[in-house]
């Protein structure tokens, strides 16, 4: 009886270190991006591959940039404290200027992305200006900590642009940018005029459980351990990186969109955030969107809706 208890003990000691195992590899692919001839992407996976990708999380290539800048861009770089360079975009409206709109792409995305978005604000008379997170498009870097670390490039942004003199700054962010400035706004002595968050997250925990999800895997238990060894790998407490909290610091008005097909982040996420911002606030559901540009899908309602809060 004792040696087949030991031998359940030994059996279950095995499992959770494989299990941790496992999950530390893939909280090291969730943040880590591979420079482009690093890895080998296969389009046609076979069953090996998929297994490999389920056993030790998928590897992804670092973020480019797909548009040139020409002279209408003003091409600006921003130190992080650990000499990261990160590259920006500044873009000047040709109406009559109105403030600026300070904007953040999300995980594995770029500038270069968001700019329809960009074109959108500047022909409603805002200078814009576009940020690449460390490890993403042109910045420099491979790590990305989902919006954590992220917060000192929120507060990069935004002093370079209150530093311009700016009186009227607008912080715009799409998932893990959305996510990034509620922490900025939490950490830093930031004044934005507006804010405008678009399917932030509630947590690290329920973007890894998303991303697990996505795969066709359980979330639970495996979201918890890729939050606790992603932070541990990084150096920083995963668990308490939550914008459903930080929003209770946000200290202007605020408009807060969502795409109802979102298979990422949660309709309880979004309520979470939007109960606890105790400034004035509007919460906007899409009915056809999913984790995506609300902009490109349902641009006539997002022009609405987002030109309505500006002017308000």
């Amino acid at each position: 009886m004792n040696r087949l208890i030991k031998l359940l003990c030994r059996s279950l000691l095995i499992v959770f270190i494989l299990i941790n195992i496992i999950t530390a590899f893939h909280a090291y692919k969730f943040m880590h991006f591979f420079d482009a001839g690093e890895i080998t992407i296969k389009l046609d996976k076979n069953g090996w591959d998929k297994t490999g990708e389920i056993l030790f999380g998928i590897n992804v290539t670092k973020s480019h940039d797909t548009i040139v800048a020409d002279s209408s861009f003003e091409t600006i770089y921003l130190t992080t404290k650990d000499n990261l360079k990160l590259e920006g975009w500044y873009l000047k409206s040709d109406t009559v200027v109105k403030g600026t709109i300070v904007m953040f792409h999300g995980h594995g995305s770029t500038k270069s992305a968001i700019m329809k978005e960009s074109a959108a604000f500047r022909k409603m008379g805002y200078n814009t200006f576009l940020l690449d997170f460390r490890a993403h498009g042109n910045s420099e870097g491979n790590t990305t900590t989902i919006g954590y670390a992220e917060t000192e490039d929120v507060e990069l942004a935004y002093n370079y642009i209150h530093n311009k003199g700016e009186k009227n700054i607008v912080l715009w962010g799409i998932s893990m940018g959305a996510a990034a400035i509620t922490k900025a706004v939490n950490d830093y002595p930031l004044q934005p005029n507006k804010i405008i968050l678009e399917m932030p997250y509630g947590s690290i925990l329920k973007a890894a459980e998303g991303r697990i999800k996505m795969m066709n895997l359980p979330g639970e238990p495996l979201a918890t351990l890729i939050t606790f060894w992603g932070g541990a790998e990084h150096g920083f407490w995963g668990f308490g990186m939550k914008p459903t909290e930080f929003a209770k610091k946000i200290n202007c008005p605020v408009l807060l969109q969502w795409g109802k097909d979102d298979p990422r982040v949660t309709r309880d996420e979004i309520d979470m955030i939007y109960a606890n911002i105790t400034t004035p606030k509007k919460l906007v559901v899409y009915d056809t969107a999913g984790h995506e540009s609300l902009c490109k899908k349902e641009n006539d309602k997002w022009t609405t809706e987002v030109e309505t809060f500006l002017k308000n």
